[in-house]
């Protein structure tokens, strides 16, 4: 049977394709839409972003490194100077790895153990886009070299900047201190622009004004094609040079008062009593900063911790020393000045002195009859001290010592100094875990004990008897400019405190320190035929005890021998310059201290300098300032350059 035959629907037919057409126009419409809208949202809604990514395909910005301000002495000698120099770098991303890198450069670059190793651990840290230095300080033959084969280093690049170097060595090594090469955390520190630098303050007055000298940093926008390869500079913003700075020390009394301590070791520091300014400031033994700049060898490093007397430890900020008999001046004016004691009142000095009550030999001393308060100063009696201590009380006694400037910070601008100890019975017990008795008090009168003093703390303490009873801020930096253009301007300082509101007392104090250095005072052979006056005091810091007074210092192993101090100024009548001096094992103060002493007097006052000095000075072509504030008038310093000897 014939299957009935089917009849199209055309209508149907018709219905379902415009429902497809129409859906299909619509998807199509849709997708239209969305590719509208897509492009709308990057060239209009996004279009800053995008541009800045192209841009930043085609630019590249380049930090550009300010150079570093200088640092000057008073007569305008650089103390801390740049050099140009070349630094060899690569981008990780660029350069590929670091092991077939450094192989690749052996024969170009000479690169020791130490190099190699610091550039490895930098490498692996680095983001892929940073630059990481592999050499700092590349030899103009090594430079030349690889710029011949500087095709075969993609991402490496030779780097023009300015190198820190310090002239004198040694000599200022922990006044101005040094850089190093920065670190992650100086990196976090600058931020954004940590990328510009290479060096940072690590210590001294580097450190101390790291934000002054480091200057702000500028860039150079270039043009690169697809390989990343410079087409063309763009344009230039210029960096800011660093601050310039010019100090109050004296080059050629920083080489006399070397010169003077000779081979001992210690410290000293001179100051202008009238400014507080400091004139020289020396640790010894030193090393020489320029080590440290672009990364100390292990070897020159471990010479210098194996080295038993520390020449990287700055004894003047950080150096605390029992005062011995230095302190004696300043105890005598807190007695006359808590009106316990008159100037001509007497105590009989008869070699003993015993606490009431007290059994055995007690504290001994020499036999040095009545005694006032001036001869207790030029004849060191122990005797007038001690009593006058328990009478004050340890409280009061420590009251009037705060008052001279121990226990506390000088200020000075230099990172890291120390406050020192004023012995207490809180200290006893903090630093010793021991109980005071009154003992303690006795031997805290003339400067044994519990003690801890720096030299700058002396030497701002005798200037302030110099100055009439003023207390100033010792400083280092007198001056500063922000160019080589710009005028130099004055960094002011604050008012001095006064030590004392009786001006008759102050005068009995230096009446007897003028005494020490004539007639039967302690430091009278010294300065006998000087042809000025000066005042002074002697001083012992003892590390044993009084049976090895009998014994040369000398003999003794150098951790037993006394420590010999020296404090004055001069001239006597119109005091120009104030020392503290420390001699470590020396002896005693008017053996060895003094005689330092009275060697940089005759530097200062006098012109007289120990060594030579050569016919030319590393980068001498420098402008010589002759308007230095603090400049003894009657006898300036000889301005000629210093060598630097040790």
């Amino acid at each position: 049977m014939r299957r009935a035959r089917q009849i199209k629907d055309h209508a149907a037919e018709a219905a379902l394709f415009r429902r497809r057409a129409l859906a299909g126009f619509l998807c199509a419409l849709a997708g239209l839409g969305g590719l509208a809208g897509w492009y709308f949202r990057l060239q209009v809604l996004r279009h800053d972003e995008f541009a800045t990514r192209s841009e930043a395909n085609r630019l590249r910005l380049v930090p550009v490194a300010p150079a570093r301000g200088l640092i000057y002495d008073r007569k305008g000698r650089i103390l801390a100077d740049n050099v140009a120099a070349w630094r060899l770098e690569a981008v990780p991303e660029r350069a590929g790895d670091g092991a077939a890198l450094l192989a690749r450069l052996q024969g170009v670059i000479a690169l020791d153990a130490d190099q190699q190793a610091q550039f490895l651990r930098e490498y692996k840290a680095a983001r892929p886009f940073k630059p990481v230095t592999i050499k700092l300080r590349v030899p103009d033959e090594e430079a030349a070299r690889f710029a011949v084969d500087r095709w075969r280093f993609p991402g490496v690049e030779l780097v023009p900047y300015l190198g820190r170097v310090y002239p004198y060595g040694d000599l200022f090594a922990h006044v101005v201190g040094y850089v190093g090469r920065i670190d992650d955390k100086d990196l976090a520190a600058l931020g954004d622009a940590g990328g510009a630098y290479t060096h940072t303050g690590k210590t001294g007055l580097e450190r101390y004004y790291e934000a002054q000298l480091r200057g702000r940093p500028g860039y150079r926008r270039l043009e690169t094609n697809v390989a990343g390869r410079t087409v063309r500079a763009l344009d230039t913003v210029p960096a800011v040079p660093g601050t310039d700075l010019r100090l109050s020390i004296d080059a050629v009394l920083q080489q006399a008062m070397v010169d003077a301590f000779g081979p001992l070791e210690g410290s000293g520091v001179a100051m202008d009593p009238r400014t507080g300014e400091i004139l020289a400031m020396v640790s010894l033994p030193s090393f020489d900063a320029n080590l440290f700049v672009n990364g100390i060898s292990h070897a020159d490093f471990k010479a210098l911790n194996d080295n038993p007397s520390r020449p990287q430890f700055n004894r003047v900020v950080l150096g605390g020393v029992a005062p011995g008999s230095t302190i004696k001046p300043l105890t005598a004016l807190a007695g006359l000045d808590s009106g316990l004691r008159q100037p001509g009142d007497r105590v009989l000095s008869t070699g003993v002195f015993r606490l009431p009550g007290m059994r055995g030999r007690g504290w001994l001393d020499g036999v040095h009859g009545w005694t006032d308060a001036r001869k207790s100063i030029y004849e060191s009696v122990n005797t007038y001290y001690y009593q006058l201590a328990l009478d004050l009380g340890v409280q009061r006694y420590d009251e009037y010592m705060a008052k001279y400037g121990f226990g506390q910070k000088t200020g000075i601008d230099l990172a890291g100094e120390i406050a020192g100890i004023v012995p207490s019975p809180a200290s006893k017990m903090k630093y010793a875990g021991q109980r005071w008795y009154p003992g303690d008090l006795v031997n805290s009168s003339i400067g044994q004990g519990l003690w801890k003093v720096t030299p700058l703390q002396l030497v701002r303490g005798v200037a302030a008897i110099a100055d009439d009873g003023q207390l100033r801020r010792p400083h280092l930096v007198v001056e500063q400019r922000a160019g080589f253009d710009a005028p130099w301007k004055a960094l002011p300082q604050p008012p001095p405190a006064r030590i004392s509101e009786h001006p008759g007392h102050v005068q009995v104090i230096q009446e007897g320190m003028e005494m020490t250095t004539s007639g039967s005072g302690t430091a009278a052979r010294v300065f006998r035929g000087s042809p000025y006056r000066s005042a002074g005091k002697t001083g012992t810091a003892q590390v044993v005890n009084r049976g090895a007074t009998a014994v040369d210092p000398r003999s003794l192993p150098l951790w037993k021998r006394h420590r010999a101090l020296y404090i004055g100024y001069a001239p006597a009548e119109a005091p120009a310059i104030a020392v503290a001096v420390a001699v470590e094992g020396g002896g005693f103060g008017s053996d060895t201290a003094a005689p330092i002493v009275r060697k940089v007097f005759d530097a200062w006052l006098l012109g007289k300098v120990a060594s030579a000095p050569p016919a030319e000075l590393p980068a001498a072509a420098r402008p010589d300032f002759s308007d230095v504030r603090g400049t003894p008038g009657a006898a300036p310093v000889a301005s000629a350059p210093v060598q630097v000897a040790r």
